[in-house]
């Protein structure tokens, strides 16, 4: 099949599409728009030429739809919120530059700020968006450094793929710890995880502020009630069987850990229709002035 070509033009913030030109009439084409979502909030939408879908929302970067063949894999709780005032509460949230509890807020502040569309792009046929976060007031005010902060998001055909990249702008240098804290749609009495067998285990269960340390004995990880448990250098590629009939490949470079959620009882409301699967940087990441560090993530459904 020949390739295709098209180009795009925008205004990324105030236009509600992107111009597309397929010289292939007929054919399916690639597409990203920019439009309004829940809350009035901004929104971008990627298309593959195959169907595939992913909507992305600029405030905290969070990508809140992937869907293939019409099926959404990704979750977002019923009592999420788009106001603009709180992180939205599913899909892939960012937690940034601090993972958990800290001397900052809760999982940091890149979920908590608007991120600006940068560039759209065209590759292979696959649609293409980066978004950048740098430092201002609000972050300045709990985490007093110059920062920029990039994410590349990749549609195919049955793969999500997403780029992270945070350099130091600052004259001094920092460092920060990093997760995707990915809500999988999911049958949580079937869904399992494989490839975590041998890691060095940390569980929040018992204590949150002190994790009790193990190994992982288990071939495949169920989740029976309330899970949080930090999976050190997990392998760089999981296998997650949903419990709804999709098995999605979570593929990754330059993401140590892994961390595998489910609050159980807790959120009575939803529990039963997500599990948490995240790759993450546990241990410290250190930046001198104008070094970089980049981890990407690929999710594939069979």
């Amino acid at each position: 099949m020949a390739a295709l070509s098209m180009t795009w033009s925008c205004s990324p913030l105030t236009s509600s599409k992107f111009r597309r030109v397929n010289r292939y009439p007929g054919m399916a084409f690639a597409s990203v728009k920019s439009t309004e979502g829940l809350g009035n909030l901004p929104k971008v939408v990627l298309t593959s030429p195959h169907g595939s879908e992913a909507e992305l929302y600029l405030f905290g970067a969070c990508l809140t739809s992937w869907k293939v063949d019409s099926k959404d894999l990704l979750f977002v709780r019923p009592d999420a919120v788009f106001n603009g005032q709180k992180p939205i509460s599913g899909g892939i949230p960012h937690c940034f530059p601090q993972f958990g509890p800290g001397p900052i807020q809760q999982h940091g502040f890149g979920r908590n700020m608007n991120w600006s569309l940068v560039s759209s792009e065209n590759v292979e046929g696959n649609p293409i968006v980066t978004v950048e976060l740098k430092d201002g007031p609000y972050s300045r005010a709990m985490w007093d450094y110059s920062f920029h902060a990039l994410y590349k998001i990749t549609l195919d055909k049955k793969t999500l793929s997403t780029e992270f990249t945070v350099t130091n702008t600052d004259n001094e240098p920092f460092s920060f710890t990093t997760a995707l804290h990915t809500y999988f749609r999911a049958s949580v009495t079937g869904a399992s995880v494989s490839g975590l067998k041998g890691c060095k285990t940390l569980n929040k269960v018992p204590d949150p502020t002190n994790p009790v340390e193990g190994k992982e004995e288990r071939d495949v990880v169920t989740f029976p009630g309330f899970v949080d448990c930090v999976y050190l250098d997990a392998p760089n590629e999981l296998q997650l069987d949903n419990g709804l009939g999709d098995k999605i490949s979570i593929k990754n470079s330059n993401w140590s850990d892994a961390v595998l959620w489910n609050p159980h009882l807790t959120m009575e409301q939803s529990y039963k229709d997500f599990v948490c699967v995240e790759n993450a940087k546990i241990g410290k990441v250190q930046l001198e002035p104008e070094q970089s560090w980049t981890a990407v993530q690929h999710l594939t459904v069979a």
